[in-house]
């Protein structure tokens, strides 16, 4: 039988090899930085309008991204429909965004973190009425004893600040819908050319929302002009906001979903930690012990995904839930 070698010029496929022990360490990363980001948030919130601060944050992502697009020759343009998702994606990022620096201005950082938390219990109820994946009665009594958790975190700051201890839960809905809309999209696009073209998006909405505010002196929405040291930390938390979703990116590329899923929760204690070493800040006994309901219901949420997934290995994998991004 005749034979045929292959072309030279035939590229030949690029394999990406798993390496466990990177993606968890880039994930590790990521729940370092995250909690770090929304620390600097919180100090520079005292400061900055939320809304100058959100802007700042978005111009800075652009301006580290898009070079990187540009000298890498990244693709980032996309079919109209991608681009209308991306833009409703960027709107759901500047909403979870804006409830998590107004929420830093009234909770402590770990109590907003462990609030926030409640998002991959409706990530996982949001599946199943919106893409309609299977969700089981251990799952959702696993997303009830989680929102008791999250309920006894909010509980001490409600009645010590009233309604903004809900604001974390407006973060949990913004970003359940993004990863959502993320979903739909992400296959199809560069993830970094997507940040960088959501970044563009978010500016171009925010600056001139901010000079026409600034023109009539709306109150909350008048910019202000930082000192030097402000302009530092505003700097951080843009590099550390672009770098965390970089870092979450990246750990998926080399090791799987479902290992790396139960080390998000890292990011609890690491705020936990960030937010009594920067402010002093430490949870009650009620909110520790709704951050460890928490912890526990998400965790066993993931560990019954693989459980699952090991069951059925012909069936597609379940998306295990996944915490809010870094800011």
């Amino acid at each position: 039988m005749k034979t045929t070698a292959p072309r030279p010029d035939t590229p030949a496929p690029l394999l990406e090899l798993d390496k466990p022990v990177l993606g968890i360490l880039l994930m590790l990363g990521f729940c370092v930085f995250a909690p770090l980001g929304d620390s600097l948030a919180k100090l520079v919130g005292t400061v900055v309008p939320v809304v100058q601060l959100m802007m700042l944050r978005f111009a800075l992502q652009v301006l580290f991204l898009v070079p990187v697009v540009w000298l890498g020759r990244r693709p980032w343009r996309a079919s109209p429909r991608v681009m209308r998702l991306t833009l409703l994606r960027t709107l759901l990022h500047m909403g979870g965004i804006l409830c998590m620096f107004s929420s830093l201005r009234f909770l402590p950082l770990a109590d907003a973190v462990a609030i926030a938390f409640v998002m991959p219990f409706l990530m996982l109820i949001l599946g199943h009425f919106v893409l309609d994946e299977d969700v089981g009665p251990r799952r959702l009594a696993a997303c009830a004893v989680g929102f008791v958790g999250t309920m006894l975190v909010i509980q001490p700051s409600f009645s010590e600040v009233g309604l903004p201890a809900l604001l974390p839960l407006g973060v949990a809905v913004f970003f359940s819908l993004f990863m959502l809309v993320t979903r739909q999209i992400a296959k199809q696009v560069d993830p970094i050319g997507m940040q960088a073209v959501s970044g563009t998006m978010a500016t171009v909405i925010l600056l001139p929302l901010l000079l026409v505010t600034n023109a009539f002196d709306v109150p909350g929405l008048t910019m202000v002009a930082p000192d030097a040291q402000t302009w530092v930390l505003v700097v951080c938390i843009g590099g550390i906001g672009t770098l965390g979703h970089l870092l979450m990116t990246w750990s998926l590329r080399y090791a799987p979903a479902s290992t790396l899923a139960p080390m998000q929760y890292l990011e609890i204690p690491f705020a936990t930690l960030i937010g009594w070493a920067i402010f002093r800040d430490f949870p009650d006994g009620l909110a520790l012990l709704g951050i460890t309901v928490t912890i526990a219901s998400g965790l066993y949420i993931i560990l019954r995904e693989r459980a699952i997934a090991r069951q059925s290995p012909a069936a597609p994998q379940p998306h295990p839930p996944a915490p809010p991004p870094a800011i």
